[in-house]
């Protein structure tokens, strides 16, 4: 099943996907519609069905919003986890863990602010002033449906409620500036979502694949059978000592082509437009413009 979060006419909705492009509302309360699929995955944690509305929506007459407009807490992310850019981001420069190998012996977890997510069609705002080197990440991006702490591996599909695009945006200079990740990646506006978030039954974790297009030249074009640390031992290491909630997402990584893997690096520029796909969940494509100063002091408002 695919679901989406859209607004239309100044109202956000949440409903499922058909197949002929139309979509079926639930019937939300509006403080249940702000929570985007949280609250489709709170209401089956509680038991509850939620009533669906009797007629249909063409997709094409709405806005599509991320699937998790504000997500809970900070996204989870796994950083070197397809073997090609595990040895290209060592190559970079930028890997401050390449000394010890360029293929990692456990998951490297870091974090994205909640606030960086953004639609699957909104721009992603750059600005020169804080940082000259704008990359791209395509990513299959977990979803969680039943939390948890201390999940073996055999368990954890039962805690996998289903799975999102992202485009997790990097400033490389920033990561290298400040010798960790989470300035770099939680810019405003660092994390497109979407088109829609589908259940796990939607996708096979042995042979989705993952692609990223810029300006129509396809540049990353993997499968997640090339997952270095595949979701099950993911989710294992994490809820090892963390407590995973119900709606926690997990980037899983990206392959191979990203901008720092070229030579020179072929950072993003104001105008380009990025396109992700990942089988059975559809597409995303932001185009990155730079932040207006109006924009600018609107946002420090």
């Amino acid at each position: 099943m695919k679901l989406v979060v859209y607004e239309r006419e100044g109202r956000r909705g949440v409903g499922i996907l058909e197949q002929d492009d139309r979509i079926r509302p639930y019937r939300l309360t509006e403080a249940e519609a702000a929570q985007g699929l949280q609250a489709v995955i709170e209401a089956k944690l509680a038991g509850r069905i939620l009533p669906l509305a009797d007629v249909t929506i063409a997709l094409d007459g709405v806005r599509l919003i991320a699937p998790f407009p504000h997500p809970r807490r900070n996204i989870f992310c796994v950083g070197k986890n397809y073997y090609e850019h595990a040895h290209e981001f060592a190559r970079s420069g930028f890997d401050s863990s390449a000394t010890s190998g360029a293929v990692p012996d456990a998951p490297i977890i870091f974090t994205k602010v909640p606030e960086c997510v953004t639609g699957p069609f909104d721009p992603v705002f750059m600005e020169a002033r804080v940082s000259a080197a704008i990359d791209y990440e395509a990513e299959l991006c977990v979803v969680i449906g039943k939390g948890g702490r201390g999940i073996p591996k055999s368990e954890v599909m039962a805690h996998v409620w289903g799975y999102t695009a992202v485009n997790d945006v990097t400033a490389r200079d920033l990561q290298a500036k400040h010798k960790q990740w989470l300035i770099g990646k939680s810019q405003d506006s660092f994390c497109p979502m979407g088109p829609c978030a589908v259940t796990a039954d939607e996708i096979d974790l042995a042979d989705t694949t993952v692609q990223c297009w810029v300006n129509g030249e396809l540049r990353q074009n993997a499968n997640t059978r090339d997952l270095i640390f595949d979701v099950p031992t993911l989710i294992e290491a994490l809820s090892a000592g963390i407590t995973l909630l119900p709606g926690d997402l997990i980037a899983t990584g990206t392959p191979v082509g990203v901008g720092i893997g070229f030579n020179p690096p072929r950072y993003l520029k104001p105008g380009d437009k990025v396109r992700i796909e990942i089988g059975g969940i559809g597409r995303i494509e932001n185009e990155f413009q730079e932040l207006s100063a109006q924009r600018r002091k609107g946002s420090a408002a």
